[in-house]
């Protein structure tokens, strides 16, 4: 690690981690580490990159059942947790994402790491991936497998709907009277999550103001994206990939009725895939310890 600005030691439910902030060159990306509990079993770092709307202690519960591996270090996305969000004027573009990833790495850690990506977090990894496999030694997506796509006609319907959504701007947001009431919004959200998981992982996305609480995270995270990649494109992405790579699949996730799946997991080279237990966020909500063996039996097996 290089330049890094370390923070205390914190507290939370999941669980002690340390403040961590990375400088880059037009924004300052925050996030947690967890030390590596053995020097001996210490290999490359674990680098871990969550989902949308979420922040890095979605990781809470699983990073330190990890640390055996090594360091491990989970980032709030830009415009998530205590990130940065991005100036006036720019948007949140997938590939601006995998940018921030690029940048991360090459100025912060000193050679290759191990990713591990949970819903936007792990297609954000499997680009980067793609493009850079000689700065990852191993890559694991939880639940997430590729970029949505849209079809090609669909090209300037998007673009418009953006653009206008662009223009009308985003208010404030809801207020909320306490931490309690904003964990309850988001534990009904589109992506339901145990009352625990959500005391868990919303504190961090909350700013709070003289009346209660509202959301941190850059309200134009919920705008539509203006460019999305069709289907050919997100395939040619998957086949590139040459990296060792995990996919783990929820019971009760995403991608266990996706009717695309089969067709991109069979242009990987050289994939792993497993079926655990739980939600979208089985990383995080309900018994995380399947995802905790599957991906350090995974690692190790490739030392």
């Amino acid at each position: 690690m290089n330049d890094r600005v370390l923070g205390a030691t914190v507290q939370t439910q999941g669980g002690a981690h340390r403040e961590i902030r990375w400088p880059l060159r037009h924004m300052v990306l925050a996030g947690a580490h967890w030390p590596s509990s053995d020097s001996a079993t210490a290999g490359a770092p674990v680098v871990m990159i969550h989902g949308w709307l979420d922040n890095c202690l979605t990781f809470s519960r699983l990073a330190p059942m990890l640390t055996q591996l090594g360091d491990v270090y989970a980032i709030d996305m830009a415009g998530h947790g205590h990130s940065d969000h991005r100036p006036p004027g720019q948007s949140y573009l997938l590939v601006d994402y995998v940018a921030d990833l690029a940048e991360l790495l090459d100025t912060h850690f000193d050679g290759p790491v191990r990713l591990v990506g949970h819903s936007l977090g792990g297609i954000v990894a499997m680009i980067y991936t793609a493009a850079f496999p000689e700065k990852v030694e191993c890559l694991t997506a939880i639940d997430s497998f590729g970029p949505v796509s849209r079809p090609a006609s669909q090209v300037i319907p998007q673009l418009r709907s953006a653009l206008l959504k662009r223009q009308d701007g985003s208010g404030l947001g809801p207020l909320y009277a306490s931490i309690e009431d904003a964990a309850r919004a988001r534990a009904g959200g589109l992506s339901p999550l145990s009352n625990e998981a959500a005391h868990l992982l919303v504190p961090r996305n909350l700013r709070q103001e003289e009346d209660g609480y509202r959301w941190r995270s850059d309200p134009r995270l919920r705008h539509p994206s203006m460019i999305m990649l069709d289907e050919e494109q997100v395939m040619a992405v998957v086949a590139s990939l040459t990296t060792r790579m995990l996919l783990l699949v929820a019971e009760g996730g995403i991608l266990a009725k996706s009717d695309r799946l089969k067709a991109r997991t069979g242009a990987v080279k050289a994939l792993q895939v497993l079926t655990v237990p739980g939600s979208h966020h089985c990383h995080l909500d309900g018994e995380v310890t399947p995802v905790a063996d599957s991906i350090r039996d995974f690692i190790q097996g490739g030392a």
